[in-house]
């Protein structure tokens, strides 16, 4: 190969296209594009050098004019070869020069990435392989630790110009019910720093990444920005964020902020929320303050009447309003039903119970035979002690009110008056801090967490070809894992979809308004996992429970009342929805009682 070929070769080598004056990636890049490029230059240029001598070698002896044609035309494809060769060079250069940072994990964390050494930061990072995989990430080892670890770039990046785009992998491999996995990208620290001293505290320019505890779920996306009239720094969150994938799968997350003040939040390459920075519907508070606000030294006057409506003060009471009358009286229709057992008690002792032969009459009192249910009362129309049935009172009115009118004093609900801002400022673009490392600070009960392949780039491209080569054939390999486990029984019959089933379904018995219904629920559930063919019952089950609780909730779960005309039993139409008081004193006993046995009524009603 000529010398000047392989001067071209050199300066196309890493050392060389990777402009010095921009911050490279902490970890060697994969090939980008480029360097199949440059590759397939090399080749060609090496073939038709080799074609040219072995050309020039079988006819020695030509004339002059020929060998000046021939030479002039290996001139030319090496000329040619080698432009084609800067021409790959440069694009590779180009795309290599895009990769602001890049972390494959492929190597040991030791001497690159720094872990906290403030003491809340227990947690162990563990340079491990993800579950199937040969592919190495950076690990939560530890359930219930605060973990703090953090690489610093070689340069700070500045986030004003251009496109920019963060993008990272996680994994939960053991799933995630309280925790965090997003990244911090931090702002340039106060001189002295150090990152051994990296803590919640350090301040950043982006938070991004997923979030869940409790009812939290979602992938934050937070900005700090710089107040230029107060000087500080605010937290302003993205409203709406997309939710977090609750699998074991590997998913990608990418934020693309470009020059148009947008913001793009991607999750496995999806575009799931679309937000402008200067927007107040986007983020909470706006990055720009209201032009006002409320006077804080305004104060309602002490004349200011907020009332619509008032009473009318000329109306007066009519003379046969009777705010004494019961709302129940007694139904004087109704009859004892024929046989009704006055004399028998609803229950009686247990006939068949004894005392127990550890039965201390001196420590535990008197003993007493356990009640039962009266059989004769069984058979019979009633027990004890017959009343009429109440029904409603159609004399009964209540307290009476005098109606509502509109308020002719009526100004409406005040507020103070609104006044200039004081912090209020102008923003054509947000004022981005630059980004000086990039941490994780999380606190998680749960370990498995791996992060793996951060990126920060500034052409989309670069960052979809990452999602193609890097991640998906990683989640594509896991779907079908988790399809394949979703599908076999376990040693305990169950299918992985038949788990997921149940774990909700515990989950929802512990809903706090089913308190009374667990023990059913549970018993349910406990039955469907043993006889896993009928799963689908015990939902409809489960349903008809919760809604039972919904119609009592919001329709109070009254009785109608009804009476007996006749020995038949067959019930009257009751004169309105409402039950008697004594019904309603009944429920609330037997639900104070919990579980203990429903007693009859000591009335038949009629």
């Amino acid at each position: 190969m000529p010398s000047q070929l392989r001067d071209v070769q050199r300066r196309c080598s890493p050392q060389h296209i990777i402009p010095r004056s921009r911050p490279t990636s902490f970890t060697q890049p994969r090939p980008a594009s480029g360097s199949l490029s440059l590759s397939l230059s090399l080749s060609l240029s090496q073939k038709h050098l080799i074609t040219s001598r072995k050309f020039v070698g079988v006819r020695p002896l030509l004339d002059r004019t020929e060998v000046f044609t021939m030479e002039g035309r290996r001139i030319g494809r090496l000329a040619s070869a080698a432009i084609l060769l800067v021409l790959s060079c440069l694009a590779f250069q180009i795309r290599a020069s895009d990769v602001i940072f890049y972390e494959s994990f492929d190597e040991s964390l030791e001497g690159r990435w720094i872990v906290s050494e403030k003491e809340d930061y227990e947690g162990v990072w563990k340079h491990s392989k993800s579950e199937g995989h040969e592919d190495y990430g950076l690990l939560v080892s530890e359930k219930a630790k605060k973990y703090a670890i953090v690489k610093e770039l070689d340069e700070n990046y500045s986030l004003k110009d251009g496109t920019v785009v963060l993008q990272y992998e996680v994994r939960l491999q053991n799933g995630l019910e309280c925790g965090g996995a997003y990244l911090k990208y931090l702002r340039p620290q106060e001189a002295g720093w150090k990152p051994k001293e990296f803590n919640n505290e350090s301040p950043y320019t982006i938070m991004f990444g997923p979030d869940k505890c409790g009812a939290t779920n979602k992938v934050h996306f937070i900005l700090k920005h710089k107040n230029p009239k107060t000087g500080e720094y605010v937290e302003n969150h993205l409203k709406y964020p997309p939710s977090v994938p609750l699998d074991k799968l590997t998913h990608v997350y990418t934020a693309i902020l470009t020059p148009d003040n947008e913001v793009r939040i991607l999750v496995d390459g999806e575009e799931k929320k679309k937000a402008n920075f200067l927007s107040a519907d986007d983020f909470e508070p706006a990055l720009v303050p209201a032009k006002t606000i409320p006077d804080p030294d305004d104060k309602k006057p002490e004349d200011w009447d907020e009332r619509a409506k008032i009473p009318d003060p000329d109306a007066v009471k009519p003379d046969d309003w009777d705010e004494d009358a019961p709302m129940e009286i007694e139904d004087e229709e109704a009859v004892k039903p024929e046989g009704w057992l006055d004399d028998e008690p609803e229950e009686i002792d247990d006939p068949e119970a004894t005392k127990p032969e550890d039965w201390d009459d001196e420590e535990d009192g008197e003993w007493e035979a356990p009640k039962i249910d009266n059989p004769k009362c069984e058979t019979g129309p009633g027990c004890g002690e017959w009343k009429r049935p109440m029904k409603r009172n159609p004399a009964y009115k209540g307290k009476w009110h005098a109606p509502m009118i509109d308020n002719p004093n009526y100004k409406g609900i005040w507020k103070p008056r609104d006044i200039p801002n004081p912090d209020y400022f102008e923003l054509d673009k947000p004022d981005f801090e630059p980004i000086a490392a990039v941490g994780i600070e999380i606190w998680t009960m749960q370990d498995g967490i791996l992060f793996d392949n951060i990126l920060i780039t500034s052409d989309e491209k670069v960052a979809e070809s990452y999602r193609a080569t890097a991640w998906k054939p990683k989640f594509e390999v896991e779907k079908e894992k988790q399809k394949e486990e979703d599908a076999a029984p376990g040693s305990d019959g169950l299918t992985g979809v038949h788990k997921k089933v149940f774990d909700l379904l515990y989950k929802i018995a512990d809903f706090p308004f089913l308190e009374p219904h667990k023990p059913k629920i549970l018993d349910l559930i406990e039955k469907a996992e043993s006889q896993p063919n009928i799963t689908l019952g015990v939902l409809v089950a489960v349903a008809v429970v919760i809604l039972s609780v919904f119609f009592k909730i919001l329709f109070g779960g009254k009785k109608k009342v009804s009476s007996v005309a006749e020995p038949t039993e067959t019930p009257a139409q009751p004169s309105d929805d409402q039950g008697s008081s004594v019904e309603k004193e009944d429920e609330d006993e037997g639900e104070k009682e919990g579980n203990a046995p429903r007693r009859r009524s000591t009335r038949r009603e009629t």
